[in-house]
């Protein structure tokens, strides 16, 4: 594929708006446009793909841009391989826009899908725009293969919902795919591989502690007693320590978790992912035993007075056992007050790294992309073993066999910056890579570093580091993020921006 040299149109729309005057008697502004991405590419199950132009600022009156296009091994036409809306039978496309449009939009429907080995391209170029005052820069051309292929680069704005942090997003770099995930569609999750594990949604701050004395979920309420104690750290604000808190009872541990999240510890699933708050499924039915689940908070709907109200009333208590039956697992679960419980069957499918269950819905739910469909998982929230809840938490998918590092390109300490000597993110390309520094193992080298919550009026990206990243399919990328907060500086609206090495 011929290799587009990547500038980012939206870094450099931005950098037209801040060049002009907001006096009265300024010079106009000028009006660019170009591709929303460089590249795009047909699945074979696509029938179209939008291709976007881009305005910045919005079209101050009518106007018309002209797109080119050529072929490599497509033709045009309905006997063909594709045609376009508006039409493209001429080899050029008119789009006529209007006075205050951000925007115009081809379709390209496709009429067949290549057969296996051949490869399609529509290679568009943007021409002309009408305007006197417009300038075409940025990305001035777009490939569209018929075939899936790596996407070039792109900047994406993950939608996880603003200040309440509604959704978790999984991100698929090769394809510029986002997937949007309610975070309380579900609790835990059932892993997929040959590991027997289960996982807690800890974007939703879901812990489990085990009841050791437990395989009878029927024996659990609120005023069971039990002599292998809980331990809880809780945070003690008159002496501004952490202090072990021994707990036998649930009704003294549920009142232990509302003081404070820092208590979690163990019950939490570690944020790097070496760790789980469950241990693994054994195949010995009796040595599983009961766990006593927080469902987390309700995510609320009402932006509140701070920057980020990502977490609402308590979503209440469940007792679960997991144990195996065969390669399956057998889940019994039941509200922590109930007499009586209900099982399920969740059956390991290999295409996903694991299989989502509401205790709440009685349902396994769809919620990550399959497994070698997606890199990062902006979290939004995440709940820790060491205390913090974090937002604006971003892992990638190392049980799907992602690996990325992080690049350091300075620091400051007492008011003195050091510069490292490391590529900036612009030089920086497929030759600096560093194989062994790809992270497969921890699933939170981007965590939560990228932003810095407590500069700025509300947040600021940290913009001392990118992080180079190896997808599954061997794709290598270049990856920084460019905004925490919108306009209007509301926090929950990240973008990033990535470019594929080649």
């Amino acid at each position: 594929m011929k290799t587009n040299l990547f500038f980012l149109n939206v870094l450099l729309l931005l950098f037209f708006m801040s060049a002009c005057s907001n006096d009265d008697d300024a010079i106009s502004q000028e009006f660019a446009v170009a591709f929303e991405n460089p590249s795009a590419s047909f699945s074979p199950t696509d029938i179209n793909k939008e291709i976007v132009i881009v305005f910045a600022p919005k079209a101050t009156s009518d106007g018309v841009l002209t797109i080119s296009y050529t072929l490599d091994n497509a033709i045009y036409g309905e006997a063909g391989d594709f045609t376009t809306l508006p039409s493209g039978e001429t080899g050029k496309i008119t789009l006529p826009f209007k006075a205050g449009d951000n925007n115009v939009t081809i379709k390209v429907n496709k009429l067949k899908n290549p057969i296996e080995g051949d490869t399609k391209l529509i290679r568009f170029a943007i021409d002309n725009v009408s305007l006197t005052d417009g300038t075409i820069s940025g990305n001035i051309n777009l490939e569209l293969s018929f075939a899936e292929t790596a996407a070039l680069g792109a900047v994406l704005a993950p939608n996880v919902g603003g200040v309440n942090y509604t959704n978790s997003v999984f991100i698929d770099l090769s394809s510029q795919k986002t997937t949007d995930v309610r975070r309380d569609a579900w609790e835990i999750a059932f892993h997929s591989g040959t590991e027997n594990n289960v996982f807690l949604n800890s974007s939703l701050r879901v812990t489990a502690a085990e009841l050791s004395e437990f395989t009878d979920l029927n024996q659990v309420t609120s005023a069971t007693a039990f002599s292998s104690a809980l331990e809880l750290q809780v945070y003690n604000p008159f002496t501004q320590q952490t202090e072990t808190k021994i707990i036998n009872t649930i009704k003294d541990y549920k009142e232990g978790v509302k003081q404070s999240y820092s208590m979690y510890g163990t019950y939490a699933d570690h944020l790097d992912g070496s760790e789980t708050a469950i241990s693994t499924i054994s195949t010995t039915a009796e040595d599983n035993k009961v766990y006593l689940v927080y469902m987390g908070s309700e995510i609320p709907t009402e932006p509140g007075s701070r920057s980020t109200n990502h977490s609402g009333d308590d979503r209440g208590w469940y007792k679960i056992r997991v144990f195996m039956d065969g390669d399956n697992y057998k889940l019994q679960y039941a509200k922590l007050e109930a007499t009586t419980f209900k099982e399920a069957t969740i059956t390991k499918d290999t295409s996903l790294n694991v299989v989502a269950f509401s205790l709440t819905n009685s349902n396994a739910v769809a919620v990550e992309p399959a497994k070698e469909n997606w890199d990062l998982n902006f979290a939004g929230v995440f709940g820790a073993e060491n205390g913090p809840t974090y937002t604006d938490y971003v892992i990638h998918n190392t049980l799907g066999g992602t690996g990325l590092y992080q690049v350091t390109t300075y620091k400051v300490e007492d008011d003195v910056t050091t510069e490292f000597n490391v590529p900036s993110y612009e030089a920086f390309k497929l030759t600096d890579v560093d194989e062994t520094a790809l992270n497969y193992q921890a699933r939170n080298i981007i965590g939560s570093g990228w932003r810095n919550p407590f500069a700025g009026p509300v947040a600021v990206v940290n913009n001392d580091r990118y992080f180079v990243i190896k997808d599954a399919a061997g794709n290598y990328y270049k990856l920084r993020f460019n905004a925490v907060v919108n306009a209007d500086n509301e926090r929950g609206n990240p973008k990033l921006e990535y470019a594929l090495l080649q």
